[in-house]
């Protein structure tokens, strides 16, 4: 949603320890998030500067950006 501010703490603040934990212990997870992050900064960025940007890409920054979150949360699970 346009505004709204994507931090992976913030969406799952029952695992706030388990990630923290993995971002230290998982080269893989925090690889993951850090990519996360990237992506949750740059569509913001557009979406802040009201950028001209084609849908298509927007769009499939988001998919990408919903991907790794969904590959972060099953990391999340497997763990607890």
């Amino acid at each position: 949603m346009y505004g709204e501010h994507h931090v992976l703490i913030e969406d799952f603040p029952d695992y706030r320890e388990t990630i923290h934990d993995l971002k230290v212990k998982d080269a893989e997870f925090a690889r993951l998030m850090e990519e996360y992050n990237r992506l949750t900064k740059e569509v913001e960025g557009l979406e802040s500067r009201d950028e001209p940007v084609a849908d298509e890409h927007m769009e499939a920054l988001k998919r990408e950006r919903v991907h790794l979150k969904d590959r972060l949360y099953g990391m999340l699970v497997a763990k607890r």
